[in-house]
């Protein structure tokens, strides 16, 4: 029992640094890179052949996005951050998944939802958080977490007996008490692996021609989002600073401030590629939107929107604000949708979506006759939408019933 306990103290003790402890310094340069990496040991071995089943799984996803430009794009981008050499070690998969996240397995396989594409808006900003679950797999942490939770839980299956033969309210006491003490251990464990991440991600960035000051904005941006999210449920502002028990990450304001502490200062005015991300964002942005439009969180789908129109709205900007509006379908969110589709319409008559949504909002206002005129234009548009029939009938053609 001693060994185990000994044994998760040590595997926690290792990942503590000057990250983990919040100590202000820049971020340094990871080390000179190993090469390939083969797994070592029965536990490693395990985990990469489990991955390697997972791999061959997600490659056949309904979900998985084979479109090879962007995949390739974001193959640059993360080259871009971590180097040619190590960025060669990563296999990427890009899913469609309207939630903010990325992983990495240590068999290389990295997983990236559609959330996150959505919500950075340039290429520092992504390579941020690709460079952070690169960090992940560079130090082998999911090994590390594993060998610390199974000594955790090891040392409780031997425990659970003890209390069991004891039999009495105090064995079953300390029992919990122990419970508590290494659920904890297992929890900070896990968000000092975190910090590390961070650190190591703060480095590649650092020594990239990207800027690393984009990393700390990809939580603030984060945090504004969700207290947009609670103010329109009429919730209070969540606070950012507290570190819950199960808490596997360590807060957004101290990622924030930590991270803006590590980023080298001379390099503020390095590029963000914001305009080339856009770019290469451009044709699935719609479908990225309305995935978000349908989670039914109508403050954190308004942030997003508002905030990728900061530089001017578009044409399809204004139709998703339309769509999150007339989703929610109160009478005046209608008729604010009909006011964004009509701009829509104004700034591009022959997008389809900007008619769809026009014609759709105004029937429900009662304007059914404008509606049917923009529902028809729609449809010249677009013969052959999807709801091409459920439109007709809403939208007659002339002469018809």
């Amino acid at each position: 029992m001693r060994g185990a306990i000994a044994g998760l103290v040590a595997l926690a003790s290792a990942v503590l640094s000057p990250a983990a402890s919040g100590q202000s310094k820049i971020a340094p340069s990871p080390p000179p890179y190993i090469g390939a990496y083969q797994p070592q040991g029965v536990d490693e071995i395990g985990l990469w052949r489990q991955e390697d089943e997972g791999e061959r799984a997600l490659a056949n996803s309904a979900i998985l996005i084979r479109d090879e430009a962007l995949n390739s794009y974001v193959r640059n981008v993360l080259c871009s951050a971590v180097g040619a050499d190590r960025c060669g070690a990563a296999r990427i998969y890009i899913l469609r998944m309207p939630i903010f996240n990325a992983t990495m397995s240590p068999n290389g396989t990295m997983r990236i939802f559609s959330g996150l594409l959505l919500r950075v808006r340039n290429e520092a900003e992504l390579a941020a958080v690709l460079g952070h679950e690169f960090g992940h797999f560079e130090r082998r942490h999911s090994l590390a977490r594993f060998k610390a939770q199974r000594s955790g839980t090891d040392l409780l299956s031997w425990a659970g007996v003890f209390a069991t033969l004891g039999n009495t309210y105090q064995s079953y006491s300390n029992l919990n008490s122990l419970q508590l003490s290494v659920y904890g251990q297992i929890f900070r464990f896990n968000r000092d692996q975190e910090r590390e991440a961070d650190m190591l991600g703060l480095g590649y960035l650092n020594r990239s021609s990207l800027r690393p000051q984009a990393a700390s904005v990809v939580w603030q941006n984060l945090m504004s989002e969700q207290e947009a999210s609670a103010a329109a449920r009429g919730l209070r502002k969540p606070n950012f600073d507290r570190i819950a028990f199960f808490a596997t990450h360590p807060p957004e304001a101290e990622r924030a401030n930590t991270l803006a502490e590590w980023a080298v200062p001379d390099a503020a005015s390095r590029d963000l590629g914001a305009n080339r991300y856009a770019a290469a964002l451009a044709s699935w942005l719609p479908t990225f939107l309305d995935d978000q439009i349908k989670l039914n969180d109508f403050g954190g789908s308004d942030y997003i929107i508002s905030s990728l129109a900061e530089n001017g709205w578009t044409a399809p900007l204004l139709v998703a604000r339309g769509d999150l509006y007339r989703a929610r379908g109160n009478p005046r969110d209608l008729a604010q949708a009909s006011e964004f589709y009509g701009k829509a319409v104004e700034m591009d008559a022959a997008l389809p979506e900007a008619q769809r949504g026009l014609g759709l909002s105004l029937i429900k206002t009662g304007r059914r006759t404008e509606g049917q005129v923009a529902l028809r234009r729609y449809l010249d548009l677009k013969p052959n939408a999807s709801d091409a029939a459920m439109i007709s009938m809403l939208a007659p053609s002339a002469g018809g019933q």
